[in-house]
């Protein structure tokens, strides 16, 4: 599991700094969350192939977290795009980039699917055999969803030597790492575990973005192998939170603390503030293992 971060700032792009968007690259799919102004160009910079994004995440109809898909879209289009492309965001999505389309004389030689969302509570959205993902409802100043993404269980590993030993025909394999049980030729029961070891540890990822301080997603994402939590302000600017909807780095910590997150990420950070260092270390008094993002930063997951 991979996470590329494009952009992690606030409100309005700059030189330097670019609005929220990220891609992750999991069980042999590559998402793209958010989709804020240059995000096309962040895709340039970091070589991701435009051909492998199949299905894009808005968490909300806020500008700097959606204002660069109508121009992905239409790029796509003029690159002679035949894939489908599958759009996840709030009700309202879909009126906003075909009225574009419609305007501009645009429509895409490709599909085009829209999956409105409106639940309050959290829903499977996407599903396949290797990756479930769910909405994480949020509390922002719109209807804002986070979203979980989590790999499904593997295959059992196979230990040859063992299965060898009982001479157990290749036919048996494959369910044999499935998790059943064999019975051999003169009724002897041979137990799964004793030809196998379990599968890799599942990988998870919470994304959560602009919210309130929301303890009630902890159970949710209980034990998350990575959480990016926006953390707009630092604790002295705590009093802009409950009018924006926006998280503080300490209540961030707190959220990955009671969700017992293997990783904290920290991201969305105001453009007051040019020490992102502070962001850091205030949440680390809360919880240990904090990192940073950063427009360009990649972070694995083994």
């Amino acid at each position: 599991m991979e996470v590329t971060i494009l952009g992690c700032y606030a409100a309005t792009p700059r030189t330097y700094n670019h609005t929220t968007s990220q891609v992750l690259n999991i069980a042999n799919h590559m998402f793209l969350i958010d989709c804020g102004e240059g995000t096309q160009m962040q895709l340039r910079r970091q070589k991701v192939k435009f051909s492998r994004i199949k299905h894009v995440f808005i968490s909300h109809l806020h500008g700097d977290h959606f204002f660069g898909l109508i121009g992905l879209v239409s790029t796509f289009n003029l690159l002679g795009r035949e894939t489908d492309l599958h759009i996840y965001g709030p009700k309202g999505i879909k009126e906003i980039i075909t009225l574009q389309l419609k305007m501009s004389k645009s429509w895409t030689g490709y599909g085009l699917y829209f999956h409105e969302l409106s639940s309050k509570s959290p829903e499977v959205i996407f599903e396949d055999d290797k990756v479930t993902v769910e909405t994480i409802p949020l509390d922002h100043r719109v209807y804002t969803n986070g979203y979980l993404f989590k790999e499904k269980e593997g295959d059992r590993k196979l230990l040859i030597n063992e299965v060898l030993n009982y001479d157990i025909d290749k036919a048996y394999y494959r369910s044999i790492k499935k998790g059943k049980d064999v019975s051999l030729d003169d009724g002897t029961l041979v137990k799964n575990e004793l030809l196998t070891d379990p599968p890799p540890p599942i990988k998870s990822y919470a994304f959560c973005s602009d919210t309130a301080y929301l303890p009630s997603i902890t159970n949710q994402i209980k034990g998350v192998t990575a959480l990016y939590h926006e953390s707009t302000f630092l604790e002295s600017h705590e009093h802009l939170c409950k009018p924006t909807k926006h998280s503080t780095a300490k209540q961030a910590a707190q959220i990955a603390k009671q969700a017992e997150a293997k990783q904290l990420i920290l991201g969305h950070y105001s453009t007051r503030y040019d020490d992102l260092q502070l962001f850091k270390e205030e949440a680390e008094t809360y919880f240990e293992n904090v990192t940073l993002a950063e427009d360009g930063k990649r972070f694995s997951f083994d």
